[in-house]
């Protein structure tokens, strides 16, 4: 199976650890959060990579010249040009084309969901992506039906609402940015060859005629360490998230 680490954000929630650092080489105790997502995607299964590169990028090719582990890496150099998530997706669209399914995994997640799991979900349901949703607080939320489809986005600080198909009463839970995407998705979404956009603004335009479904995760232990306090705490709960 194959999976994408996005790698290649600035980092600037975590503020002084990422100005001479790429955010994927910020440790948690003696592993940097890049080698966690890699052991995390090879123990489920994911044994061939691709990651996206911008920020420090040099940085991370070193780090990868002298990683030490079975799974084959790859890189999508954006070094150029930052596409956002929707365009560094495409970029590196070319890794994916024999697949029934692969994975894409934020290098800032830390997470302990079954991702066979999510994967066979996904196959099952037939749908062009799988996004992995959680009920927790936060400021922007996607908007699913009660079949778990898709249908909107809402930001609660600035009350702008997006509604890409009609649904009473829609649940507002928030993207953990973990998803499954089916390969068809490349030739759904019409965009310019290294154009910049965002991975949610493409499910959200794809969600009006196709299934984007939700996959809701309450169980598993998870962590967004792109910021400084979360970060420490998962420093002080490491030994449930490293490998």
């Amino acid at each position: 199976m194959k999976a994408m680490i996005f790698a290649a954000g600035l980092g600037t929630r975590l503020g002084t650890a990422t100005a001479n650092m790429p955010k994927a080489l910020v440790k948690v105790g003696d592993f940097t959060l890049l080698e966690i997502a890699i052991k995390r995607l090879q123990k489920s299964g994911f044994q061939e990579i691709i990651i996206n590169i911008h920020h420090y990028a040099e940085q991370i090719i070193d780090f990868l010249k002298n990683y030490e582990g079975d799974a084959q890496i790859f890189l999508s150099d954006e070094r150029e040009k930052l596409l956002d998530t929707g365009g560094g997706l495409f970029k590196a669209s070319h890794f994916f084309e024999k697949e029934k399914a692969f994975l894409v995994y934020n290098v800032d997640i830390l997470c302990t969901i079954d991702l066979q799991n999510l994967m066979a979900t996904h196959l099952q349901n037939n749908s062009l992506a799988t996004l992995v949703i959680r009920p927790r607080e936060t400021s922007r939320y996607l908007l699913f039906n009660q079949e778990n489809n898709l249908c909107g986005w809402t930001n609660l600080i600035t009350d702008e609402t997006i509604v890409s198909r009609p649904c009473e009463n829609p649940r507002k839970l928030a993207f953990s940015g973990i998803h499954v995407i089916s390969p068809e998705i490349f030739g759904h979404y019409n965009c310019a060859p290294n154009s910049k956009f965002s991975i949610t603004e493409m499910y959200l335009e794809l969600s009006k005629h196709h299934s984007i479904r939700g996959y809701i995760d309450e169980d598993s232990k998870w962590l967004d360490v792109g910021k400084p306090d979360t970060l420490k705490e998962a420093e002080e709960n490491q030994n449930i998230f490293l490998p």
